[in-house]
């Protein structure tokens, strides 16, 4: 038998993997609990918005609430990673819906989003086919549809999970095609801010007293008659109207006052 650094003996090293794994599913299992979910969103919420009343327009960005009353319901179209200034530039007076993740730890972010009046749609709306078996894609596109048709706009990260970064899927695409409403290519971007390099999606956190910059493309229409090609040439053209609007936003918000 081993000793620990007391002398006393301690136990053998398969035992302590299966406490250690015991304890990781425990803490993993509090953390995914209602209770926790909603403590984390609260704080998460309380945060965000604090950051928020702090930022300052960046000049030069785009009228978004003018934007958005125009073509109002509309697809606002993100990359991951910028998914978290979203609420900043929502006209409240609108009603809006999310689409998120079905896997428990979006619940948190759900937590959030809802905490600043925008409904939430749990699916994953990237991959089609493989979303209307394994993620309950299909079911959130109709939903997403449904809602579009009763006036609601739609919120949407156009970039796959997990897939490659700032790269639009089908789904949104799908989405447009299905409901007849525009996709408007967004980005937004604050002065001060903190990127998590480790991050697959290059994850991008706001931080107090800057100048948050919104850059917007123009709408993107996708014809209810469009085939396999043309889908893929107006996918492709979302990738670049967004990245478009990103690189505008970076430089707004990184440009000196006048």
């Amino acid at each position: 038998m081993e000793t620990d650094e007391t002398g006393e003996t301690a136990p053998p090293p398969k035992r302590r993997k299966r406490v250690r794994v015991r304890l990781q599913r425990r803490l993993k299992s509090l953390w995914r609990s209602p209770v926790a979910v909603r403590a984390a969103g609260g704080a998460i919420f309380a945060l965000m918005r604090g950051i928020a009343v702090t930022q300052r327009p960046a000049d030069g960005s785009s009228d978004f609430r003018a934007v958005l009353h125009r073509e109002h319901p509309a697809i606002v179209a993100l990359w991951h990673g910028q998914h978290l200034l979203a609420p900043f530039f929502r006209p409240t007076e609108l009603p809006y819906v999310a689409l998120l993740s079905r896997n428990a730890d979006a619940a948190v972010n759900a937590a959030v989003v809802e905490r600043f009046g925008i409904r939430t749609v749990r699916g994953s709306g990237g991959r089609v086919r493989e979303a209307a078996s394994q993620k309950g894609g299909a079911r959130a596109l109709i939903q997403l549809k449904r809602l579009l048709g009763e006036g609601v706009g739609v919120c949407m990260i156009a970039d796959v999970p997990k897939g490659t970064p700032r790269e639009a899927g089908l789904g949104i695409v799908t989405l447009a095609k299905l409901s007849g409403r525009p996709i408007v290519p967004s980005a937004a971007v604050t002065s001060r801010r903190r990127v998590l390099g480790r991050t697959w999606d290059k994850t991008t956190l706001p931080l107090p007293f800057g100048r948050m910059a919104v850059a917007m493309e123009e709408p993107i229409f996708v014809p209810t008659d469009a085939d396999a090609a043309e889908m893929e040439r107006i996918r492709a053209e979302l990738t670049r109207a967004i990245e478009r609007a990103n690189g505008r936003a970076v430089a707004l918000a990184d440009a000196r006052p006048a």
